[in-house]
Protein backbone atom coordinates (compact mmCIF):
# COMPACT_ATOMS: atom_id res chain seq x y z
CA UNK A 1 0.00 0.00 0.00
CA UNK A 2 1.58 2.76 -0.85
CA UNK A 3 1.65 6.23 1.49
CA UNK A 4 -1.05 8.85 0.47
CA UNK A 5 0.54 11.58 1.97
CA UNK A 6 3.82 12.27 0.35
CA UNK A 7 6.04 15.43 -0.09
CA UNK A 8 7.55 16.46 -3.32
CA UNK A 9 11.59 17.95 -2.40
CA UNK A 10 12.99 20.54 -5.04
CA UNK A 11 16.70 21.03 -4.51
CA UNK A 12 17.78 24.53 -5.20
CA UNK A 13 21.22 23.87 -5.59
CA UNK A 14 23.07 20.86 -6.75
CA UNK A 15 23.39 17.61 -4.63
CA UNK A 16 23.43 14.46 -4.04
CA UNK A 17 20.19 12.96 -2.58
CA UNK A 18 19.44 9.11 -1.82
CA UNK A 19 16.15 7.27 -1.34
CA UNK A 20 15.56 4.48 0.49
CA UNK A 21 12.29 3.05 0.93
CA UNK A 22 10.38 2.35 4.85
CA UNK A 23 11.34 -1.01 5.51
CA UNK A 24 14.73 -0.50 3.89
CA UNK A 25 15.47 2.63 6.22
CA UNK A 26 14.49 -0.05 8.86
CA UNK A 27 16.76 -2.66 8.40
CA UNK A 28 19.48 -0.09 7.96
CA UNK A 29 18.12 1.64 11.66
CA UNK A 30 18.26 -1.01 13.62
CA UNK A 31 21.46 -2.87 12.16
CA UNK A 32 24.10 -0.28 12.26
CA UNK A 33 24.59 1.52 15.29
CA UNK A 34 26.47 4.42 13.73
CA UNK A 35 23.86 4.84 11.28
CA UNK A 36 21.22 4.83 14.37
CA UNK A 37 23.00 7.46 16.29
CA UNK A 38 23.22 9.55 13.55
CA UNK A 39 19.58 8.92 12.73
CA UNK A 40 18.69 9.75 16.18
CA UNK A 41 20.76 12.99 15.91
CA UNK A 42 19.47 13.62 12.72
CA UNK A 43 15.68 13.47 13.92
CA UNK A 44 16.22 15.37 16.57
CA UNK A 45 17.90 18.57 15.70
CA UNK A 46 15.51 18.52 13.04
CA UNK A 47 12.59 18.91 15.51
CA UNK A 48 14.25 21.31 17.32
CA UNK A 49 15.16 23.42 14.09
CA UNK A 50 11.51 23.08 13.45
CA UNK A 51 10.28 24.39 17.02
CA UNK A 52 12.64 27.13 16.92
CA UNK A 53 11.35 28.34 13.42
CA UNK A 54 7.50 27.47 14.38
CA UNK A 55 8.21 30.15 17.74
CA UNK A 56 10.48 32.80 15.69
CA UNK A 57 7.17 32.78 13.56
CA UNK A 58 4.80 33.73 16.56
CA UNK A 59 7.08 35.74 18.57
CA UNK A 60 9.44 37.16 16.42
CA UNK A 61 8.90 40.57 14.06
CA UNK A 62 9.96 39.61 10.57
CA UNK A 63 13.56 41.37 10.18
CA UNK A 64 14.59 39.41 13.54
CA UNK A 65 13.58 36.61 11.24
CA UNK A 66 15.80 37.55 8.38
CA UNK A 67 18.93 38.77 10.88
CA UNK A 68 18.52 35.57 12.64
CA UNK A 69 18.76 33.33 9.44
CA UNK A 70 21.58 35.40 7.76
CA UNK A 71 23.54 35.33 11.46
CA UNK A 72 22.76 31.23 11.56
CA UNK A 73 23.58 30.83 7.43
CA UNK A 74 25.01 33.43 5.62
CA UNK A 75 25.49 31.89 2.65
CA UNK A 76 21.98 31.25 2.18
CA UNK A 77 21.63 34.66 -0.01
CA UNK A 78 24.15 33.30 -2.15
CA UNK A 79 22.21 29.84 -2.75
CA UNK A 80 19.01 30.57 -2.51
CA UNK A 81 16.43 32.87 -4.41
CA UNK A 82 14.61 35.85 -2.55
CA UNK A 83 11.04 34.31 -3.52
CA UNK A 84 12.35 31.27 -1.69
CA UNK A 85 13.83 33.25 1.65
CA UNK A 86 10.32 35.33 1.94
CA UNK A 87 8.80 32.25 1.82
CA UNK A 88 10.79 30.44 4.70
CA UNK A 89 10.12 33.64 6.56
CA UNK A 90 6.40 34.09 6.05
CA UNK A 91 6.33 37.35 3.93
CA UNK A 92 5.88 38.49 0.83
CA UNK A 93 8.84 39.04 -1.31
CA UNK A 94 8.21 42.95 -0.81
CA UNK A 95 8.18 43.17 2.81
CA UNK A 96 11.24 41.15 2.48
CA UNK A 97 13.04 43.98 0.18
CA UNK A 98 11.73 46.50 2.52
CA UNK A 99 13.53 44.64 5.38
CA UNK A 100 16.65 44.20 3.48
CA UNK A 101 16.93 47.89 2.18
CA UNK A 102 16.36 49.11 5.85
CA UNK A 103 19.45 46.74 7.09
CA UNK A 104 21.32 47.85 4.66
CA UNK A 105 21.37 51.88 4.91
CA UNK A 106 21.91 50.97 9.27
Amino acid sequence: MRNPTRENIQALTDCVCWQLDFDTFQKLFHSIESFREQGRTTLVKSYFNLKSHNISMIADQAKERYENLLKENPLIIQNVSLKHIATYLGITDTSLSRIRKEISSE
